[in-house]
């Protein structure tokens, strides 16, 4: 990823329009900012959310709040608490999510 032609800026996410994505179970809802190439967002999981697909793109992603267990199609299994994060590539290794009691992401692809 390279950062270029992105002016210093401050976000207040709770300004950000809200929009819903409907999962296999359960919802989640993202505030989501663009800077070229690059998206940013804050992502809210609500309880029982779970992936309707395999996602192949590269993330980094940080837990703020609540618990999501993100399976890789190999069959490992990662749990993320509140100031934990993964990193991924693209096309690297398909992962989905689910939690249980909801959680707040901030996720940059």
């Amino acid at each position: 990823m390279k950062m270029s032609n992105i002016p210093f800026g401050t976000t207040d996410w709770s300004q950000i329009e809200r929009t819903e994505h409907f999962g296999e179970t359960g919802r989640a809802y993202w505030r989501t900012q663009k800077f070229g190439d690059i998206r940013v967002r804050m992502v809210e999981y609500t309880p029982g959310y779970r992936a309707d697909h395999w996602c192949e793109k590269g993330h980094i992603l940080l837990c703020l709040e609540g618990e999501m267990v993100t399976e890789l199609a190999d069959g490992r299994v990662f749990t993320l608490k509140p100031g934990t994060s993964y990193q991924v590539a693209d096309h690297a290794e398909p992962h989905r999510s689910y939690t249980k009691t909801g959680a707040l992401l901030f996720i940059v692809d």
